[in-house]
């Protein structure tokens, strides 16, 4: 079965490629992996500031030789660059690292502001989290100028509830071109997806295999997505694994999909997830919904996150 290289169109008209290539964690892999990435097809790439990865996506798009303006980079803001005065000299730093002039999406990686500094994670002497007192409306309206300059060519969010959102789009002038958030079968929702589409924001799923990552404490006493029954049954109608379904299911949401590697043979299975999944199977894939959220740092972060979304556990 081909894979589709589908893309979708941001409320700025520009393209984003359906499968983009996620750098969170093993950041001394991360080159030779994006560099896997590139070679196997890959045209979109997902990193942050806090990942640290941004100098070995850089590195390997350098050595690539692809021309930047075929490649989709999207990097993110990290929480103690919230305050409007710290928010274009942090794109600056991610751009050098990038060796880019500019960024196709830069989002705002949680819409919660930590203590200013060059501590990513500045704590108190008991180890709690400092916060900063920094409105994320005020962090956006700062994202806009980098917009309007052109350093960012999209801007975005990341992690928002829709009444967050809901307050950024009435006292904010540029519409989020992108939301990045948990979604995957296990956790679908469908109705705020819905929402977010109704007001012209792309959504971008990561994690899109749930608890396959290691990381995640509270998926790990239960079966992996990626091997769930369903998933399984339907991707051998089309020849394709549970993961290439769990991604094309997003993909045909209208969702662009973040799957990361640094597995060769993982890398390019991955990007054949992208392919068309019969009406009959979405319906069935529906089904398989347990609202079951694995990224909640509210306790972590000083901050409730997610509140009245799918998956909240209060």
């Amino acid at each position: 079965m081909a894979t589709l290289d589908t893309k979708f169109k941001l409320n700025t008209g520009a393209e984003i490629p359906a499968v983009g290539f996620g750098t969170w964690q093993d950041k001394d892999a991360q080159e030779d992996a994006v560099t896997e990435a590139l070679k196997a097809g890959y045209t979109h790439i997902d990193t942050a500031r806090i990942y640290g990865t941004e100098p070995a996506v850089g590195a390997a798009i350098k050595k690539s030789g692809i021309p930047r303006s075929k490649i989709f980079i999207t990097t993110k803001l990290w929480n103690n660059s919230h305050h409007p005065d710290d928010v274009e000299p942090a794109l600056d730093a991610s751009l050098a690292d990038l060796g880019t002039d500019y960024v196709d999406l830069y989002l705002m990686h949680w819409p919660v502001a930590f203590g200013r500094g060059d501590s990513m994670f500045p704590k108190d002497s008991n180890g709690k989290t400092i916060n900063g007192d920094t409105d994320y409306v005020d962090t956006w309206r700062a994202m806009e100028k980098t917009f309007k300059k052109g350093k960012a060519k999209a801007i975005g969010i990341s992690n928002f509830s829709r009444k967050e959102t809901e307050r950024l789009l009435k006292e904010t002038e540029v519409v989020p071109a992108a939301h990045q958030i948990e979604v995957h079968p296990y956790l679908q929702q469908l109705e705020a997806c819905e929402w977010y589409k109704g007001k012209g924001i792309h959504v971008q799923q990561y994690s899109p295999f749930g608890n396959q990552n290691e990381i995640y404490s509270k998926g790990q006493n239960m079966g992996k997505l990626i091997d769930d029954p369903t998933l399984v049954a339907i991707g051998k109608k089309y020849n394709k694994n549970g993961a290439q379904v769990a991604l094309a299911w997003g993909i045909a949401h209208g969702h662009s999909v973040l799957p990361k590697s640094k597995t060769p043979s993982r890398i390019k299975d991955n990007l054949e997830g992208d392919f068309k999944l019969e009406k009959e199977d979405l319906e069935k894939i529906k089904g398989v919904d347990k609202k079951m959220r694995f990224n909640d740092p509210s306790a972590n972060f000083g901050f409730k996150f997610y509140i009245g979304e799918d998956g909240k556990v209060e």
